[in-house]
């Protein structure tokens, strides 16, 4: 059959690159080799028991019906009390919940870019921010960074036409590990006030950090939080990936419009998923704490691994659970990744996938023998190169 009923914009939208990757790894698996994942941004770590208690409780009084497609009130309330946390005031009626966070981006972009609009999205990125705005028919436009998303404002400003609408972040970066300071946020908010930009903010890694740092919402810079949109959700803090359950915050005539995008598109969150996020924001414990400690121990085990490897480079993040080392190797970051795989059943992600060519993206959210295995069998490679 001919490809004649595929939409001509299907030819601008990508598969997911690391999802390949994992899809290639999983041919090797189902011939009884052992792979080692590093390519997917996935706590190991099990939903604590709190959490998984509150839905299954949620289940057996029967929560399995539709919610408000903003989201329960008690779960908005809730959010609302944690960004107050980090300095942002929000009320129940500017957040939406939505089934993720990739989702909550969908409905921003959409209800806020018209065809032709350009974004800018400062790279290496994650990929989703490049293909959900050229579904919205608007155009991304790359702002190379410096090592660990060091923003060159040079370049930002002079990329700043009369068609561009929004600016992307994240902090900390994804794939980078890059963590924004906050007198950088400020030089960017001043670009938004000048030139009347909105600012797209991803702080799903906020709790992330490491050395003392503590990260800054963009929401929480003065006068910013009626320009941005703030993107977060549950599934890296709580380790709560497959439940599927992110928000936006923003002033209120924006989540209604993000909101008709939701209502016509998945309806609403998850009934009992709700409940279990409430839990998880309402119950103080140190487990997010000893979870940070463990990933703080591995980033130092993995980028001293790459140090020792041949042509390979690698700076020590200051957030997320990623390293994003560099390679002096003449091969593409893809056909390098699938050798890798292929050759010693390690799967990473390319670094082009991310805007990233001559990088690599290796998650250690795995465990420490899994980053040593995997180091191993990498200088190895690298070495018979």
């Amino acid at each position: 059959m001919t490809k004649k009923f595929i939409a001509d914009r299907m030819n601008s939208i990508p598969p997911s690159g690391t999802i390949n990757m994992f899809e290639l790894a999983l041919m090797f698996e189902k011939k009884g080799e052992k792979v080692i994942h590093l390519e997917v941004g996935e706590p190991e770590f099990d939903t604590p028991s709190y959490i998984k208690k509150a839905a299954l409780e949620s289940l057996e009084k029967g929560f399995t019906h539709y919610t408000s497609s903003r989201g329960i009130y008690e779960l908005r309330a809730a959010i609302c009390e944690d960004l107050s946390e980090r300095g942002c005031k929000y009320t129940p009626d500017e957040i939406l919940v939505t089934p993720g966070a990739k989702h909550a981006i969908l409905c921003a972009i959409l209800a806020t870019l018209n065809p032709g609009d350009e974004v800018l999205i400062p790279t290496p990125a994650w990929p989703t921010y490049h293909v959900i705005v050229k579904m919205a028919e608007a155009k991304p436009v790359n702002i190379p960074t410096q090592q660990l998303y060091e923003i060159n404002f040079d370049i930002l400003e002079k990329s700043v036409t009369d068609k561009t609408r929004m600016i992307i972040i994240n902090s900390p970066n994804n794939p980078t590990g890059g963590v924004i300071d906050k007198n950088v946020l400020e030089r960017i908010a001043e670009i938004a006030s000048k030139h009347d930009l909105l600012i797209l903010s991803d702080e799903i890694y906020d709790r992330i950090v490491y050395d003392g740092f503590k990260q800054v919402s963009f929401a929480s810079l003065k006068d910013m939080k009626e320009r941005t949109i703030l993107i977060n959700g549950f599934s890296k803090t709580y380790a709560m990936t497959g439940w599927r359950l992110g928000y936006a915050a923003a002033e209120k005539y924006l989540i209604d419009n993000f909101l008709r995008i939701q209502q016509n598109s998945t309806t609403c969150p998850t009934s009992f998923v709700q409940t279990a996020a409430l839990k998880a924001l309402k119950t103080k414990t140190d487990d997010l704490n000893k979870m940070i400690r463990i990933y703080e121990q591995r980033r130092k085990l993995i980028v001293d691994l790459l140090n020792e490897v041949k042509n390979v480079s690698c700076e020590l993040p200051k957030g997320a659970f990623y390293v994003f080392p560099s390679y002096n190797l003449p091969i593409k970051s893809m056909v390098l990744a699938e050798k890798i795989l292929k050759e010693t059943k390690v799967c990473i992600t390319p670094g082009s996938v991310f805007y990233g060519e001559n990088h690599l993206r290796l998650s250690y959210a795995v465990a420490d023998e899994d980053i040593i295995e995997a180091l191993n069998r990498l200088k190895n490679f690298f070495n018979s190169l």
